[in-house]
This record gives structure tokens, sequence and C-alpha cells, in this order.
């Protein structure tokens, strides 16, 4: 057997150590990032979501909706904010998919394959790369509430909202990492995950409190875990109930990690 074929031969990771998984991640964090740098227009939906979103929401239904809340426009910049943050995490969570796919597509994967690095932190630095990609955005966010007129009152439950979020995400990452390793192109995993993000988005309390829904579609929202997490967010940043509905976002995180992930990782494993 030649060295070339040697080297050729994918690195089992269980023959890495733990520092260099560490290293290999990092490096292929530094690799992504660099990436984006020279393609700035990859970061365009981190930046175009909460700008558009936001101002589409507060000044086209902020008025009728902050009505039925008992204020205004200004109570629905206070309502939907909130919501907006848990819908960042799942729109920047598709984002992992569709760059998996095109680096199979393109043969990024391949090149990967050829180098003595463990597969695992191919997966790693994709996951960080989209996670910080997910606090960008939602920085973007709140920069663009409080110009909307979002009222910041506490910045611990800011944290504790954004964090939520975050984990969130991660765990609706291992759903699109296994659309991105199973579809055959990345307008295939954009296309579902549209089909599963629009139900989601728009039966929750993401945009406009429940009650006023037809009583089949609040069922639905009472089980959707973007509702969940949306008013886990709005009890920790302006105030409110919170400990079942973090239990309850917690818990869907635990069980689609759990679920999910040892799917994503052998269809990954199979595939690369």
């Amino acid at each position: 057997m030649t060295t070339a074929t040697i080297t050729a031969e994918p690195v089992a990771d269980a023959r890495i150590p733990l520092r260099a998984h560490v290293r290999h991640t990092s490096a292929l964090v530094r690799r992504n990032l660099l990436w984006i740098r020279q393609d700035p227009e990859s970061m365009f939906d981190a930046i175009l979501f909460p700008i558009i979103f936001t101002l589409l929401f507060v000044y086209v239904f902020g008025g009728s909706i902050g009505q039925a809340l008992g204020g205004g426009q200004e109570a629905y910049v206070q309502y939907v904010v909130p919501g907006l943050m848990a819908m960042m995490g799942m729109n920047m969570a598709m984002g992992v998919g569709t760059g998996f796919n095109q680096d199979f597509n393109t043969g990024v994967m391949d090149r990967f394959r050829s180098l003595p690095i463990g597969r695992g932190s191919v997966l790693s630095a994709k996951i960080a790369v989209e996670l910080l990609r997910m606090l960008f955005a939602t920085a973007v966010l709140m920069v663009v509430g409080v110009l909307v007129g979002f009222d910041i009152t506490d910045w611990g439950g800011l944290l504790a909202s954004v964090g939520l979020s975050a984990v969130f995400g991660s765990a609706l990452m291992w759903v699109f990492i296994t659309l991105g390793v199973v579809m055959k192109n990345a307008q295939s995993v954009q296309a579902m995950g549209f089909l599963v993000l629009m139900p989601l988005q728009f039966g929750s309390s993401i945009f406009a409190p429940t009650q006023s829904m037809p009583g089949w579609l609040q069922n639905f929202t009472d089980y959707n875990p973007l509702s969940s997490l949306a008013d886990a967010a709005r009890g920790l940043m302006v105030g409110g109930p919170v400990a079942h509905d973090l239990w309850v976002t917690l818990g869907w995180s635990v069980a689609l990690t759990a679920v999910m992930a040892p799917i994503a990782i052998h269809k990954f494993r199979t595939k690369s």
C-alpha cells in the first residue's frame, strides 16, 4: 500500500486525541470564517432577516396587534422582538444543512477526507460557525429592536434569552445536518426547511397572541416549541411567567438532540 493511499484513507476519530480534535476544529472554524470574509454575501441572511422581519411586523402589523395587546405599536415592539429572537435561531440553523450539502456537492468533503483530521472536527466547526452567525443575527435584531422602541429592562434576562435561543438552535441544527446530508442539493434542503419552518413560525406565539386563533390551531401552538421559546424569552426580557416555558424549551432541545444527533452523525460518517 502506497503512502498516498494511506494518506487518503479517512482518519478514525478514535485514533485522534482530544487536543488534536480541538486544534482541528479551531483550524476549520478559522477556515469557515475566512470563507465568510471572502464571500460576505453569505452573511446577508444574518443581516437582512432580523432587519426585514422587525420592520415588517412592527410597522405593518404593530398598530392593530398592539391594540389587541392593550397598547399600541410600542406594546407590540415589546411583544414581538423576543419572539423574533426565537425565530432567528431556527432560521440560522437551516444554514448548517445547506452548507453541508454544498460542501459535499462541490468536493470540499472529498478534500477533508484526504486530510489527517477527525471527521467529528468538521461537524464541530460547522456548528460553531453557525452559532456565531446566530449570535450575530441576534445582535442585529436587538440593535434594530432598540431603534424601533424596544426597551431593555433586564440585561441578565436578555443574555439568558440569547443563551436559550442558542441551545434550541443548536438542537435544531442536527435536524438540518441530517437534511443536508441526505438531500440531493441545497435547493432541496432549503425547500424542505421552509416547509418545516413556516408552520412552526406562524403557528406559534412569535408574531401574535394565540388566544384569537381557532381551537385546533391553539392546540398546535400549545405543543409548538417555538411558542415556548418565544414566551420564555418574553418572560426573561420584559417580565412574566418563565419556569414552565423554560423547562419545555429545554426539554425539546434535549429530545431533539438525543434523537437527531445520532442519526445526523451516522449519516455524515456513512457519506463522508
